[in-house]
């Protein structure tokens, strides 16, 4: 069923005062029929229909997007209900605000895979505090993230894939796969609308992927 697109700015200020506020912990029974499956957590969803696909596609599986633009998150819910989807939602937040509210109401082992693909770069040294992989997030993820679950992280920005693992590496929770080199593939099975357009352009892709270690 097709949507309309949402026009909104393409980027937001994460550190304006309107996004200081932390979202209350969610009730996981509303949202999910089976609230007890595994979790994947799409931070910096967009549209979501990264997060849409893969709900299709692994049924056993709860998916949430996170994203920090409203417009986009209600459109995206709207699809979600007309299409019938119980384990699928978005979230309208700033995850550097909201992170260990929302993943403190879940159950222990339940988060078991995390994806942060092309976020905004955020270009200027002065901006670095917008970027959305700051090490409070990692130690958070690390606290939260089930052993041996995994976070997949890509973008078509060098020094913005290169950062976001340096973040990771430098948390003892996370071993990054692969050697340390880029992951040629991506090991989901769907592509994001931003990783396809990249790569008809002939144009890289840096992808990563870290577990989180037993410790």
């Amino acid at each position: 069923m097709a949507a309309l697109r949402v026009r909104v700015r393409q980027h937001v200020n994460p550190l304006a005062q309107k996004y200081q506020e932390s979202i209350r912990p969610l009730e996981w029974e509303k949202i999910y029929a089976h609230p007890n499956q595994p979790l994947h957590l799409d931070i910096g969803c967009a549209r979501g229909r990264f997060a849409l696909k893969m709900a299709q596609i692994e049924t056993h599986w709860n998916f949430l997007g996170l994203e920090i633009r409203e417009p986009l998150v209600d459109d995206a819910n709207r699809l979600r209900s007309q299409l019938g989807l119980t384990n699928l939602h978005y979230l309208f937040c700033n995850v550097n605000v909201s992170m260990r509210s929302l993943l403190s109401s879940l159950t222990t082992g339940t988060l078991q895979r995390v994806s942060i693909q092309f976020p905004d770069p955020w270009f200027k040294n002065r901006h670095a505090k917008r970027r959305v992989v700051q090490p409070e997030l990692v130690e958070e993820l690390a606290e939260y993230l089930a052993p041996g679950g995994t976070v997949f992280l890509q973008s078509d920005i060098q020094f913005v894939a290169v950062e976001m693992c340096d973040r990771f590496a430098a948390n003892p929770a996370f071993q990054r796969q692969g050697k340390g080199e880029w992951l040629a593939d991506n090991p989901l099975p769907v592509p994001t609308e931003r990783e396809i357009a990249t790569q008809n352009k002939g144009e890289p892709v840096y992808r990563a992927l870290f577990t989180k270690i037993a410790q």
